[in-house]
């Protein structure tokens, strides 16, 4: 909940109907944020898609070039030396029956799950538990893959996973209120880029129809995105 001061500053800040530059929103952003903690940065993009049509969802994953300023817990469902090349790329929990085990049990909390091909029929059995959480792991977002190292660096420096929801708006955190304007323009331009290239080829019209920038506890706020497309 925002406070009674913060709400009327937000108030007293946002011109209704107005799109905001990237530097006027972040401004806004940093004038009513949280004392007590570093919020995250999150972005809505719209789409022109229809969410409800398989054949034009956007799925993929892209490694910001300014991380996300938080530390990213990562489970690896590997085993042999793919589980020895997890654990020694910094991989919080590694592990195959007893990893599934713990998520069954609710036992820890995770921001990104990775499996090896081999380790999928496990995983597979966790659908309904990975699944309404956005932890799943997909081939699309390179989180089934027996490259483990790279997989879990990447995850470590700030790789974002996304896909449109029935909507077709992408949601996802492109950083901290703390970041610059170039940190988090830079980072919008990456996940822009990442959306252009996988564009489907059954939407026709406007693709990116609108995008705007939310801090943990601040308003939603539309931002000018056309020089970054």
């Amino acid at each position: 909940m925002i406070g009674s001061k913060r709400r009327k500053a937000v108030a007293d800040r946002i011109v209704p109907e107005t799109t905001y530059t990237i530097a006027d929103a972040l401004s806004i952003l940093k004038e009513v944020k949280s004392k007590n903690f570093d919020e995250s940065v999150d972005v809505a993009i719209r789409l022109g898609i229809s969410g409800e049509k398989s054949d034009q969802n956007v799925r993929g994953a892209v490694t910001l070039p300014n991380s996300l300023g938080k530390q990213v817990i990562v489970a690896v469902f590997a085993d042999g030396d793919l589980a020895d090349l997890a654990n020694k790329a910094g991989a919080e929990f590694v592990g195959l029956d007893k990893l599934a085990e713990k998520f069954q049990k609710n036992e820890i909390n995770v921001d990104v799950v990775i499996a090896s091909q081999s380790a999928m029929k496990v995983v597979g059995k966790l659908g309904q538990i990975l699944g309404p959480r956005g932890l799943m792991p997909n081939p699309k977002t390179g989180t089934v893959t027996d490259n483990i190292e790279d997989a879990v660096k990447n995850a470590k420096s700030g790789q974002v996973r996304f896909r449109n929801d029935k909507n077709g708006i992408i949601h996802g955190c492109i950083g901290k209120v703390s970041f610059d304007e170039k940190q988090i323009t830079d980072n919008l331009s990456s996940l822009l880029d990442e959306l252009k290239k996988l564009k489907p080829a059954s939407a026709k019209g406007i693709y990116f129809k609108d995008v705007s920038l939310n801090s943990t506890m601040g308003p939603g706020l539309k931002v000018n995105f056309g020089d970054l497309i």
